[in-house]
Parts: C-alpha cells; sequence; structure tokens
C-alpha cells in the first residue's frame, strides 16, 4: 500500500506513458542503425547478396521481383549515410529517453533532483546509457545462451545422445536464465540510474519482484502474438500495438518497483516534524450577566421558589 500510494502521488502512470513514447520513438533510429550494419555486412559477402536476389526471384514474379532486388541494392549503396543519420538520431532520442527515465526514477525514490548544467547533466546520462546498454546487451547474450539451440549444439559438440527429456529440462533452464538476467537489468536500473544511487539491497529485492512479473507477462506476451498473427489484420497492426503494451507494462513494472524499494527502504522513512507551536492566549472580560443569564437565573429561581413553598405547604398540613 505504501509503494502503491507513493507510485500514484508521484505520477507513476503518467510518467509510464512517457517513457512508452520515447522508446517507441527510439526503436526507428536503432533500426536504421542495424539496417545499416546489415547493409555493410552484405556489401561485404557478395555470394550471400546472390543467395538472397536469388531468394527473392524465386519467391516474387520476375518484374516486381526485380524491383525488390534494386531496391534492396540502392538501400545498401545509401547504407553509410543511412547509418550516419540513424546513429545522430538514436544518440539523440537515446539520450532524451535515458533522462526521462532517470527523471522518473529518481521521482518514485522521492530524491530531490537539481540541475548540475546542461553539459554535465547530458554527459552523465550518456555514461548512464553506455552502462544500460553494455549491461543489457550482456543479459541478451546470457539469455541467448540459456535458449534450446545452444544446449542442443552443447549436447551435439558433446557427443551425448538428444533425449525428450531434455527438451523439458531446456525450457526450465532457459526460464531460469531469463530470470536471472532480467533481476539483474532491473536491479541496475532501479539502484544504478536515479540521479542519486538508492539502496541496493532493496534495489535487488525489488528487481527481483519487477523480473517475475516481467516474466509472465513476457509468457503472456508470446500467447498474444501466436494468436493475434493468425489473421491479417492482427499481422499488420498486432506487433505495433503489442511493442506499444510492452513498453508501456515494462515501464509500469519497473517504477513500481523502484517505488517499492523506496517505501520499503527504512532511511526513507522520513517523517516530516511538526510545525511550529503558537501559542495564543485569549482574554475574555465578563460585563455581568447576559440577557440570557439573567433569564435562566431568574427562571430557576422561580422554580426554586415554586418548590420550597409547596414543601413548607406540605408540612404545614
Amino acid at each position: 500500500m505504501r509503494a502503491h500510494t507513493r507510485f500514484s502521488q508521484r505520477r507513476g502512470g503518467f510518467f509510464a506513458a512517457g517513457l512508452t513514447y520515447y522508446t517507441i520513438f527510439a526503436l526507428f533510429p536503432l533500426l536504421m542503425v542495424g539496417f545499416a550494419v546489415v547493409g555493410f555486412t552484405l556489401s561485404r559477402r557478395p555470394h550471400l547478396m546472390s543467395m538472397i536476389d536469388n531468394r527473392i526471384r524465386a519467391s516474387v514474379s520476375s518484374a516486381l521481383g526485380q524491383q525488390l532486388v534494386d531496391l534492396m541494392n540502392s538501400a545498401i549503396d545509401a547504407r553509410a549515410s543511412v547509418g550516419i543519420i540513424g546513429l545522430a538520431t538514436a544518440s539523440w532520442a537515446g539520450l532524451g529517453w535515458m533522462s526521462r527515465l532517470r527523471e522518473a526514477l529518481s521521482e518514485m525514490w522521492a530524491h530531490p533532483v537539481e540541475p548540475d548544467g546542461y553539459l554535465r547533466t547530458k554527459l552523465s546520462d550518456l555514461v548512464a546509457m553506455v552502462g544500460t546498454f553494455v549491461v543489457t546487451m550482456a543479459t541478451i547474450a546470457l539469455t541467448a545462451l540459456g535458449h534450446t539451440r545452444p544446449m542442443a549444439a552443447v549436447l551435439r559438440w558433446l557427443g551425448i545422445p538428444e533425449f525428450s527429456v531434455f527438451d523439458v529440462l531446456f525450457r526450465v533452464i532457459s526460464v531460469l536464465v531469463s530470470l536471472l538476467v532480467s533481476w539483474l537489468l532491473f536491479t541496475w536500473m532501479i539502484a544504478r540510474l536515479p540521479r542519486q544511487p538508492g539502496s541496493l539491497v532493496t534495489s535487488m529485492r525489488a528487481g527481483l519482484m519487477a523480473a517475475v512479473g516481467f516474466e509472465l507477462f513476457k509468457q503472456g506476451a508470446s500467447i498474444y502474438l501466436r494468436i493475434v498473427l493468425r489473421s491479417p489484420a492482427g499481422a499488420t497492426f498486432g506487433p505495433v500495438l503489442g511493442l506499444m503494451v510492452f513498453a508501456y507494462v515494462t515501464a509500469l513494472l519497473v517504477l513500481f518497483a523502484t517505488a517499492w524499494a523506496a517505501t520499503a527502504d527504512p532511511r526513507s522513512r522520513h517523517v516530516e516534524p511538526p510545525g511550529p507551536a503558537v501559542i495564543s492566549p485569549r482574554i475574555q472580560v465578563a460585563e455581568g450577566l447576559s440577557a440570557r443569564q439573567t433569564a435562566a437565573a431568574v427562571a430557576a429561581g422561580a422554580v426554586g421558589a415554586l418548590a420550597l413553598s409547596r414543601l413548607f405547604r406540605r408540612r404545614r398540613e
């Protein structure tokens, strides 16, 4: 409940939506960079180029196939300009994404964020972005090693026969490795990406919580994509919508886990001191009985006199 209160008060949903926008916006220049890398790779391997050309001509009719081949060749020829533009745009978009992410995480920790100057802030964001990229690549590499095919290749290389029980075992190991690398990544983001580093112990527990939620959501997302991609409309719009939902839910998980770490840290439970006590004496001067008090006294005296007169009368009788 403390984490939910912190998440709501610090506008966690608003920051998650902003991070989703910057994530989708940064994907396009990254795709340009990836396309340029593929172009440079294909330009140095003509046999691979000829194989792709033959596959295109075999799959598509002659006129359209030739147009696709020409389009691919022209795109490969422009690989340098596409790569430079994509790299510059990716750097700019990545710095914006990292700045918003660090601001959102700092808000969840309730850390005061004071500007250190434009150049110093951008340099700090650049270092954080490079560190996050290195950690992400390491987690992706560990996840790839934990998949079924690399493990099966290792078994074949060792000369061990493949059994059906290995498939279940490899799936379990793959999930555990994915959970481990997600835990490392989320712990890094929660503890070290804010403007002021947070507690590592509570960040590890929060990172584990986020990793479990992320793994469950990832399994559900894979089922969603398998169902959606069966129809033409789903194949057209499903991946885009799925990517947006995936980015938004991931941002929600990270920010809520950060709010949990911030409220679970004993050092963060700061209670504001009460305000100064103000002593203001009030002096009231009584200037005799008021009209209401006089009427009440007369009525009380009349009732008392009547009661006494009846009492004396009964005694005489």
